[in-house]
C-alpha cells in the first residue's frame, strides 16, 4: 500500500456548488465527497463557496458570519462577507453579497462574468482571515477559473500568496466562460497584455476564463483518464486543445468516484426494499414497486431500462429518437427521469403517448426518485455523445443495475465490456456514437437478461467494483504531494505508465499521447 512521506498539506477548494448546499450537477457531489476522502488521508481540506440565496433554509440558518471586508471587481470596491460552518467534518465557508449571489438559481445572468470574477477575488481577500493556512487552492470549472491568475497579477509579491500553488480541475469542457474582451481589464484589473498575447484570455475575438485558468494553474486535472486524452485532440478539444496540450506534462487525468455511505441500497432509505449484493433478489421488488407508482404494466420479469439524465443533446437523446420505435418493439421497459431542453422533454413526451404501456417520462428530477430508478431498473442507459467522467454509471453499478455506455471519457474508464471472453466485465459498451449500434448492444444486454446466471453475475460484477474515492484520492494526494514539494519541474515530465501507481510521474501524458 501507498505509504505517505511528504508533510500532510492544508487545501482550500474554491467551488460553486457543493451538496448539500447546491447542486446542479456532478459538480456539486464531488466537490461534496472528495474533501472528505482527502481528509480522511490526514490532509486539511476545507471548501468555499458563494453563499447563494437559494441555499435551502435547513443550512443557511445555520451559517454563522465571521468577517467583513472588501473585494475590488476591476475599479468598484464590492462589499464581501465571510460566513462559516461544519458539516460532515468539513469545515464551509462562504463569500456573501447579496447583490451578486442573493437572486434565484445560480448560474446564466447577464452579469455572471462580474459574479464570479468578484468570487474569485473575495477568495483571496479573505484568506488572511480564515482560520487556517492553506498550501494549496484548488479549483473548479470556469467560475474559479481566473484565481489562479489573479493570485499572481495581484497578489504574487506579497510572500504568504506567492507560496501558495493552485489546481484547476476541469468537470466539463463544453463550458469555458467566454465574454467580451473590455472584462478583462473593467472586471480583473488586468493590463490588457493579458488578452492581447493571445496565450492567456483571448478566444476567437472574446475572453475565455477557462483558457486563461489553464495558462495560470500550476496544475491541471480533469475527471477521467480518458477525458484528459480525448480533450487534447481537435475533436475532443473545443477549440482548447491547442492550449491544453502546451499544458501536457501538467494535465492529468483522475477518474471521480461516488461516497459509498451515500449511495448504498443496503441502507438507503429512500428505496421501498433495500437490498445489497448478498441479497440481490430484493432488487426486483424495487422494480414491481417503481412499476406500480408509474402505472405502468406490473410484471417483475420484464426487463427495466432506466435513465436519471439531463436531457440534452450530450446525453444521446439523439440516438434514442432515431431507433425509438425498434427499442418499443422489444420486450422492455423505459423510464427517464430529468429536465433539459425544450426539444426532448417534448419528445420524451410524444414517446410516452405514443407507447403509453412500456415508457414512463418524468419531466422533473427528485434525488430520492432517482435513487428507486437506480434501484428499480435492470439496465441503464447512458449513450453519450460524450461524457467527462460520468457518476450516474457509477451509481447504476452500486445498486446491481448494468450499465449500457457508449464508451467516451470516463464511461470507457469504468465500464468492463462483459463478453465470454471478458465474464467479468461490468457493464456493455458501444464505441461509434450511432443509433443502430446502441440498438444491438440493448439486444445483446436482452439476451443475457434472459440468461439468469450470467445476468446475475453482470449485477455482482458491478456492485463488486469500487469506484469510491479510495483509488482515485491518492492521485490527487500525488499532484498535491509535487506541487507542494517544489519539485514539480523534475518529475512532471516522466511518461504516463499505468493509473496505478499512487504517484504524479505515473500519471503525467507523455508527449506521444498527445494528439493535436
Amino acid at each position: 500500500m501507498f505509504e505517505r512521506v511528504t508533510i500532510l498539506k492544508s487545501v482550500l477548494f474554491v467551488a460553486t456548488e457543493a451538496l448539500p448546499f447546491v447542486k446542479t450537477g456532478g459538480l456539486g457531489e464531488v466537490v461534496a465527497s472528495l474533501p472528505k476522502e482527502l481528509i480522511r488521508h490526514g490532509e486539511d481540506v476545507r471548501v468555499i463557496l458563494p453563499k447563494y440565496g437559494d441555499i435551502p433554509s435547513e443550512w443557511r440558518d445555520k451559517i454563522v458570519h465571521i468577517y467583513d471586508t472588501h473585494a475590488y471587481v476591476g475599479w468598484r470596491k464590492q462589499h464581501c462577507g465571510l460566513a462559516r460552518m461544519e458539516y460532515q467534518g468539513v469545515v464551509y465557508y462562504f463569500i456573501d453579497n447579496e447583490y451578486y449571489f442573493k437572486r434565484p438559481g445560480y448560474y446564466g445572468y447577464y452579469d455572471d462574468a462580474e459574479r464570479f470574477a468578484f468570487f474569485c477575488r473575495a477568495v483571496l481577500e479573505v484568506l488572511p482571515h480564515l482560520d487556517f493556512k492553506p498550501d494549496i487552492i484548488h479549483c473548479h470549472d470556469w467560475q474559479t477559473a481566473v484565481l489562479p491568475v489573479l493570485l499572481k497579477a495581484h497578489y504574487g509579491h506579497i510572500e504568504e500568496y506567492g507560496k501558495l500553488r493552485t489546481v484547476l480541475t476541469i468537470h466539463n469542457l463544453q463550458y469555458q466562460g467566454n465574454f467580451d474582451p473590455f472584462v478583462v481589464g473593467d472586471l480583473l484589473g488586468l493590463s490588457e497584455d493579458y488578452y492581447l498575447t493571445g496565450d492567456k484570455f483571448e478566444f476567437y475575438g472574446s475572453a475565455n476564463f477557462l483558457k486563461a485558468g489553464i495558462a495560470f494553474a500550476d496544475a491541471v486535472t480533469t475527471v477521467s483518464e480518458t477525458y484528459a486524452k480525448e480533450i487534447t485532440t481537435y475533436e475532443g478539444g473545443k477549440q482548447l486543445d491547442g492550449v491544453l496540450a502546451s499544458r501536457k506534462n501538467n494535465l492529468y487525468g483522475i477518474v471521480n468516484g461516488i461516497d459509498y455511505t451515500m449511495y448504498d441500497p443496503e441502507h438507503d432509505d429512500s428505496l421501498p426494499v433495500p437490498y445489497g449484493i448478498s441479497s440481490l433478489e430484493k432488487k426486483r421488488e424495487n422494480k414491481i414497486k417503481l412499476q406500480e407508482r408509474l402505472n405502468l404494466p406490473v410484471d417483475g420479469n420484464i426487463p427495466l431500462i432506466g435513465m436519471a439524465s439531463r436531457l440534452v443533446a450530450a446525453k444521446g437523446l439523439d440516438l434514442i429518437a432515431g431507433v425509438l420505435e425498434e427499442v418499443m418493439a422489444l420486450n422492455l421497459q423505459l423510464v427517464i427521469l430529468g429536465t433539459g431542453e425544450a426539444y426532448y422533454e417534448d419528445m420524451i413526451r410524444w414517446a410516452m403517448q405514443r407507447f403509453p404501456e412500456k415508457i414512463s417520462a418524468n419531466i422533473f428530477f427528485d434525488e430520492a426518485f432517482a435513487r428507486q430508478v437506480y434501484a428499480g431498473a435492470d439496465i441503464y442507459l447512458m449513450p453519450s455523445l460524450f461524457e467527462p467522467c460520468g457518476i450516474s454509471q457509477l451509481i447504476a453499478m452500486r445498486y446491481g443495475t448494468v450499465p449500457i455506455v457508449r464508451a467516451t471519457g470516463g464511461l470507457n474508464d469504468t465500464v468492463q465490456p462483459y463478453t465470454s471472453e471478458n465474464p467479468n466485465g461490468n457493464g456493455l459498451c458501444f464505441y461509434d456514437y450511432n443509433a443502430h449500434e446502441m440498438l444491438y448492444t440493448i439486444e445483446r444486454a436482452l439476451t443475457y437478461y434472459n440468461d439468469t446466471a450470467v445476468w446475475f453475475k453482470l449485477m455482482k460484477n458491478g456492485m463488486a467494483a469500487d469506484y469510491s474515492w479510495n483509488r482515485s484520492v491518492e492521485k490527487y494526494l500525488a499532484v498535491y504531494d509535487i506541487l507542494g514539494s517544489g519539485q514539480e519541474q523534475e518529475q512532471k515530465t516522466q511518461p504516463y505508465i499505468g493509473a496505478e501507481l499512487p504517484n504524479l510521474a505515473a500519471m503525467a501524458l507523455s508527449p506521444e499521447q498527445i494528439s493535436v
